[in-house]
């Protein structure tokens, strides 16, 4: 069978077909009162970046909920916390401030979705409300809100990605020791690597 690409826009729609009215309705402009509620009760988001050739890139946030804030109802803001320093989504943002957010809540079968520009900042009077743990963040992304809307739970009820009856077992699985061992060739052993990653996670978290 052949492949059939699709490479237009009318090509995409003679498939798909087109969006409801009350489906184009309910991406707002602004963060609403519901939004805010949502925000305030996600503990983790997915930031998506991309670079101006077009590579993208996709960061996990991770907060405890709450940490998000809401400056007004066009502004959010991400703390950034300490990671692997290649800094990806910053680099881009630096060269195309576009970015996109996906907030979860655990539990919850809808997501978040927002689209805006961002502005990376050393520092600002809310850095105060960003401590956590007492740790100050260096750097924050400032996230100008130009779409917000809700995103049905049918990914999440497909993948039953909240029943836990449906996860596969943990031994089952490669740790991330014994990945970085084989991808980079390493000499130590797994239980070396996992040990050591284990404790930098649990104590460089901030």
């Amino acid at each position: 069978m052949a492949t059939t690409v699709i490479s237009t826009h009318e090509a995409l729609r003679d498939v798909v077909g087109e969006a409801s009215e009350r489906t184009a309705r309910k991406i707002l402009g602004h963060i609403d009162e519901h939004a805010r509620t949502l925000i305030a009760h996600s503990p983790f988001c997915l930031l998506a970046t991309s670079a101006p050739d077009g590579s993208c890139d996709v960061s996990p946030r991770g907060d405890p909920a709450g940490s998000v804030l809401v400056l007004d109802d066009k502004t959010l803001v991400l703390a950034d916390r300490p990671g692997n320093k290649l800094v990806d989504s910053f680099r881009n943002i630096l060269d195309n401030p576009h970015a996109g957010l996906l907030f979860l809540i655990p539990g919850m079968n809808e997501t978040l979705r927002v689209n805006g520009r961002a502005t990376i900042v050393a520092d600002a009077p809310f850095f105060d409300d960003l401590v956590v743990k007492g740790k100050r963040p260096r750097l924050a992304i400032v996230i100008e809100v130009r779409e917000l809307y809700m995103h049905c739970a049918k990914a999440f009820l497909r993948s039953s990605l909240w029943q836990p009856e449906t996860w596969p077992e943990r031994a089952e699985l490669p740790t991330l020791g014994c990945i970085l061992r084989d991808q980079l060739n390493l000499t130590a052993t797994v239980d070396q690597l996992d040990a050591d990653l284990d404790h930098r996670s649990a104590t460089q978290q901030y």
